[in-house]
């Protein structure tokens, strides 16, 4: 019986209602600038989507096991002899479950937060473009809508990726949050100031991320050829099946049968307790092995399009090409440079895509697919080493950065490498872990930095946005208020952490939540950021050296750089006077940011390493066949711990004893010269790019445009070839054939016509005696000629 669970479809058509109701009467929902009913029923519906994730959440404590709802057939075709069934299937387990919790439970916070910070954002927009009163209303019912909408859709989409039972529907929403990225990465593309940028980051992010959906197309396209199917069942269970039976045994299983010999967890007690493991069934040529052991390659031969490959093999070269859609989607080497461009977009995009929507997309596609990464070694391991050189390479960038979002979102890359590593390693568990922390703290660090921003833009325009709506002239008349003008500097950049400084005490709510989120982040005991962390050092330990030394020098580099920001914007003098007149956010956005603070602070509880508190890890072997759960090392926290510490002293001792002042620099720049601008530029990844794909597809472009399209194919083949046969064929035709020949016989035939009749014409005289002897005439030879056939 599918009970509670057959509700779940409604987690995603919920938020397509929502999507609907803004997109065709957000404006009408608008009827004053005021307003702001599409932001709320955005944020109903997606509190509605959240009960239904808790309501799945209370079905599976009761059947761990979760459900298969089925709603349509999608695909159901013959391919090369083989049945392709794709339904439309919503697959509820504690893995989809957890995901479906923080995509809707932080989206949720994310959309209330919106409503207040686009609220502001909008005006800002209509002062800094100089609109009318009447202007400013069209754009602030036009745009507060479509923002919702897309929220929406974004909210909608991430949902359907995690609720599918299949690789092809799950790349549906794969593609849906592309699109919406692109959507809102360039939300401002009109802007008159920074409008080609913001498009031009939308388009970043969509190019770099098709490259590494072609990964996962051609993913899909082997997992179909070697497993006869894509949906997870069936291919995870053909997989184990694999491992002892021929291909053609295991094409031949059910998905029941699959599902009920290869992919049942070991009951509990069987695990390697004093190793601190949970082990589940699986086996190597028929003998069962314990999580941890080596796995060789398995030789079992399958059929790959052809190619005769060992099941190692295959598997090798589905899990690499699902690494480079990992890679996009989750911003990863070589294609992270996409994520920090689309801090263009408003901020709550850049909380809902950094913390819970489509960066977490790849390391939910790994976790989901640990049977396949399992056979693969190889894969694994080379999972596990982008995942920790992203992690380095991306706090190295954002320790000499000033935006203060573009801190957070090398951050984010960095901490999605820690994820990738973890579950590179097989600690499938710890990246869910840091995935669910993360998404806390991270959305709180983001929505905060929208307050700072949005604090310190009230603080320069505050007063001209106060009344932009109460008088019926352009409001940029403001302008001309010369004390004004001399108060305020409406070319600080409100995002330059450098222009801030103080801010602790002119924003409370903001700057106290906002040290949470750093501390979570950074690691510090007892935040939830601690516990997650910890566990990922400790598999690193376990496993690989390598990915430990990588993963534990950012860990102290994430300390540092956040440390270092909270220094430089909330605490010292205020360094600009926008800074001085900063303001607190309204409730709508400052609610959120203490429920945000408070997960910071307690979501560790989910996940304990202590026995019997580890609730994430079993709550995750019902649905992860490898997961597995480390034992508590003391050692590897207590080195964490020191290591987070000691880089906050550092930054306290650079940028809390001696803060920034008006003329100053940065301290750090001052003491790391060129290294520091080397970083600050960001190793100069975006230049290389441009310089080795960027430049070279340009006049590759440009050569075919203009060679090879224009002055070949135009000028020549079109002017020169077909032209000139096309102008002698037209002058051959025209003169002997059409004016000699065929004019020739119409004009021909035209003046015997006109011969015959000036002759004719002469017997028409007009008098009645000449035509009455005519016919006298013929009446006499009609006789005679009677006369001549009956005498003859």
């Amino acid at each position: 019986m599918a009970g509670i669970f057959s509700i779940a479809p409604l987690i995603v058509f919920i938020p397509f209602i929502g999507v609907l109701i803004n997109a065709f009467f957000g404006r009408q929902l608008m009827p004053t600038p005021q307003s702001k009913a599409p932001g709320v029923i955005a944020s109903f519906i997606a509190g509605l989507s959240f009960l239904v994730a808790v309501l799945l959440f209370v079905g599976l404590l009761g059947s761990p096991q979760g459900a298969e709802i089925p709603l349509l057939t999608w695909v159901d075709i013959e391919v090369a002899g083989r049945s392709l069934v794709i339904p439309w299937t919503f697959r509820v387990d504690t893995l989809s479950v957890v995901m479906m919790l923080v995509v809707t439970g932080v989206g949720t916070l994310i959309h209330i937060y919106a409503i207040g910070y686009m609220d502001l954002d909008i005006d800002v927009k209509a002062h800094e473009w100089g609109l009318s009163v009447e202007d400013s209303i069209d754009l602030k019912q036009r745009r507060f809508s479509r923002f919702f909408t897309y929220l929406n859709l974004f909210l909608g989409s991430m949902l359907i990726l995690v609720t599918a039972n299949n690789f092809l529907m799950m790349f549906v929403g794969w593609e849906l949050v592309g699109l919406c990225s692109f959507l809102l990465i360039g939300f401002w593309y009109d802007d008159p100031h920074v409008g080609l940028a913001n498009a031009g980051a939308a388009q970043k992010a969509f190019i770099a991320n098709r490259v590494g959906d072609f990964g996962m197309l051609m993913a899909i396209f082997f997992i179909f050829w070697t497993f006869g199917s894509v949906q997870f069942t069936e291919v995870f269970g053909r997989a184990e099946c694999m491992i002892e039976n021929t291909q053609a045994e295991c094409l031949a299983l059910s998905a029941a049968e699959l599902e009920e010999e290869f992919l049942v967890p070991q009951e509990e007690g069987e695990g390697e307790e004093e190793a601190g493991l949970v082990t589940l069934v699986s086996r190597v040529n028929g003998v069962p092995f314990a999580e941890g052991d080596e796995v060789g390659p398995v030789t079992t031969e399958v059929d790959l399009f052809g190619m005769s490959l060992t099941l190692t093999g295959a598997v090798t070269i589905i899990t690499l090409f699902l690494l480079l859609g990992a890679a996009g989607k989750s911003a990863q080497v070589p294609l992270f440079v996409w994520l920090p461009d689309a801090m263009a977009g408003p901020t709550p995009v850049s909380a809902l895509i950094h913390a819970a929507t489509m960066v977490t997309a790849g390391i939910y596609m790994i976790t989901r697919s640990n049977v396949l990464y399992h056979l693969a070694p190889v894969s694994a391991e080379s999972v596990a080493i982008v995942g920790a050189v992203t992690a380095l390479l991306a706090a190295t960038i954002a320790v000499a950065q000033f935006d203060i979002k573009k801190v957070l979102a090398y951050s984010t890359i960095s901490q999605l490498g820690f994820m990738v590593a973890a579950v590179g390693l097989g600690g499938y568990v710890a990246g869910i872990f840091h995935l669910v922390t993360h998404a806390f703290f991270k959305a709180l660090l983001f929505k905060g930095s929208g307050s700072v921003i949005q604090g310190m833009e009230r603080g320069m325009v505050g007063d001209e946005l106060a009344h932009m709506y109460d008088h019926g002239h352009h409001h940029d008349a403001h302008h001309n208020d010369d004390h004004h003008d001399d108060h305020h500097d409406h070319h600080v950049d409100p995002q330059d952490m450098r222009n801030m400084g103080g801010l602790l005490g002119r924003m409370p709510v903001t700057g106290w939540t906002y040290i949470i989120g750093a501390l979570a982040l950074a690691g510090i005991f007892p935040l939830a950021g601690f516990w997650s962390k910890d566990e990922i050092l400790l598999d690193a330990n376990n496993e690989m050296l390598f990915a430990y030394i990588l993963l534990s020098v950012a860990a102290f580099l994430t300390a540092f750089y956040m440390g270092r920001q909270v220094f430089m914007v909330f605490f010292g003098e205020p360094r600009t006077d926008a800074a001085r007149d900063a303001t607190e956010s309204p409730a709508t956005m400052t609610v959120p940011l203490v429920i945000l603070g408070a997960l910071s602070v307690f979501g560790g509880l989910i996940n304990l390493p202590f026995s019997g508190f580890h609730q994430l890890g079993h709550w995750l072997e019902e649905s992860v066949l490898y997961a597995h759960i480390p034992k508590f090392n003391p050692v590897v926290a207590v080195i964490s711990t020191v290591v987070a510490v000691a880089a906050i002293a550092g930054a306290y001792a650079i940028y809390g004893r001696k803060p920034l002042t008006d003329e100053g620099t940065d301290p750090l720049a001052d003491r790391l010269g060129a290294a520091f601008t080397f970083l600050n530029n960001k190793w100069y990844i975006d230049e290389i790019y441009h310089m080795v794909f960027i430049q070279p597809y340009r006049r590759l472009a440009d050569f075919f445009a203009n060679v090879i399209d224009w002055q070949f194919l135009h000028d020549y083949i079109h002017d020169n070839i077909i032209g000139e046969t096309f102008r002698g064929g037209s002058e051959l035709l025209s003169q002997p054939v059409d004016r000699g020949l065929i004019d020739g016989l119409v004009n021909g035939i035209a003046r015997v016509i006109g011969v015959s009749s000036s002759g004719a014409r002469r017997i028409q005289t007009g008098y009645v005696r000449n035509y009455a002897l005519v016919i006298g005439i013929g009446v006499f030879l009609v006789l005679v000629f009677i006369a001549a056939q009956f005498l003859l």
